[in-house]
């Protein structure tokens, strides 16, 4: 079985300036996973890492750069599922912590729960002994002056998902040598959103899904819209139905559209290690290492290839 991994920065209007940072970052996140699948590590494990290093990297919504909501906090969302036993933990709406998918890896394995948010997220956080960073730690100042520009949800909103002006959710799916796949999601919201607002990514089927028996996926895009339609699960369902992961991915996104006018991206992974990096936005960063190549891109339908060694 050949393992590969995928991950993604976000679907959205990346600026030109943010450009070239954002596909760095993906493929560094696609290199840190993809060792881990080399050394013998779990789709699980694999998953984790790329989305940690996103997370710690401020050019992604996610952790580190995350973005503020109308009360100027920061709330983070995140989901990790291991195909093989369909598994999962998530957490939505914590704060001051620097890596949430870790934390929902944590609600995975130690609790009998799905998800945690909220102030009891954070209560867990702290038994599991699960270091807290302020809120200053994990926004940048770019943030922090378009938090100021746009201080109501519905301007926020409107120019993030019109003109497409914001940073986005990371994710990442892998397929290990052993034939299990997983997925990882996290995110920072919108900005200016309500507290409490939680969007699609913490949610079982809709931010990701992850099943040995058809594939692993991880969704971005406006989280309201990939709700209505349970975005990751409806992807999986093409491919169940037996679809290409890219066409299985295309006419999700198409449905997503024309149902609920929403755009996004999705990033998958089937058992047999095909893989797609699909989105309707005017860009989205994403990056995918399988074997010795490591494939990337950012504008629709570049595909960049180069070669690597670990």
């Amino acid at each position: 079985m050949s393992a590969v991994i995928v991950v993604h920065g976000g679907a959205w209007a990346i600026p030109d300036e943010l450009a070239q940072a954002s596909v760095d970052g993906v493929k560094s996140a696609a290199c840190q996973g993809f060792s881990v699948l080399k050394g013998g590590g779990s789709a699980l494990d694999a998953v984790e890492a790329a989305v940690r290093m996103m997370e710690d990297n401020t050019v992604f919504n996610a952790g580190h750069g995350a973005t503020l909501n109308n009360n100027g906090d920061v709330e983070l969302d995140a989901i990790i599922m291991d195909g093989k036993t369909l598994a999962c933990g998530a957490v939505s709406s914590v704060k001051n912590i620097a890596n949430p998918v870790s934390l929902a890896r944590a609600v995975m394995d130690k609790t009998s729960h799905v998800m945690l948010t909220g102030s009891g997220a954070n209560q867990f956080a702290e038994s599991m002994g699960v270091e807290t960073v302020p809120t200053d730690a994990l926004v940048t100042e770019y943030e922090r002056k378009e938090w100021e520009k746009h201080k109501t949800y519905v301007n926020g909103v409107m120019e993030d998902f019109n003109a497409q002006w914001a940073h986005d959710t990371v994710g990442a799916v892998a397929l290990d040598c052993t034939g299990n796949v997983a997925c990882a999601t996290s995110t920072g919201g919108i900005r200016n959103k309500k507290i409490g607002r939680v969007g699609d990514s913490p949610v079982i089927g809709s931010g990701g899904y992850a099943d040995n028996f058809s594939g692993a996926v991880s969704c971005t895009g406006h989280g309201e819209s990939i709700l209505k339609v349970t975005l990751a699960r409806l992807i999986v369902s093409h491919i169940e139905q037996g679809k290409s992961v890219s066409d299985a991915s295309q006419l999700s996104l198409q449905y997503m559209g024309e149902r609920v006018h929403g755009a996004g991206g999705s990033i998958v992974v089937s058992p047999s290690g095909q893989w797609a990096a699909t989105f309707t936005t005017e860009r989205m960063a994403w990056a995918a290492a399988q074997q010795d190549e490591l494939w990337y891109g950012l504008e629709p339908s570049q595909r960049n290839k180069e070669h690597f060694s670990q």
